[in-house]
């Protein structure tokens, strides 16, 4: 099972989760997002030691869209996205993509 956590993003956005200790990064600077975008994501995935994908929600425009299908229908690694229009509902389905259950019953 894959255990390391990835960030792609801005330097910006990666610096905070490497402070957090997260090892695995990839920095694509935003005036250059549109050529080496899709490369971080593809080296990402290629990685066996990885196992959750953390991006900011407004990259994924960013992306091709076969790469962004990749990401966005992968089980491991498991894409998780932040900020921009990523909300409870996003995190949500992500979560039970990832386990294949949803956790929060709907309260009546």
């Amino acid at each position: 099972m894959s255990q390391e956590i990835a960030v792609i993003g801005s330097p910006e956005f990666t610096t905070g989760f490497r402070l957090a200790g997260v090892r695995e990064f990839e920095n694509v600077p935003a005036d250059q997002k549109d050529e080496q975008l899709d490369a971080a994501v593809e080296r990402v995935l290629e990685d066996d030691d990885v196992g959750i994908i953390v991006m900011h929600d407004d990259d994924m425009e960013y992306l091709s869209r076969p790469q962004r299908k990749a990401v966005e229908t992968s089980v491991e690694p498991t894409l998780v996205t932040l900020g921009g229009g990523a909300g409870s509902g996003g995190l949500r389905g992500q979560i039970k993509r990832a386990i294949g259950i949803d956790l929060m019953e709907d309260e009546d």
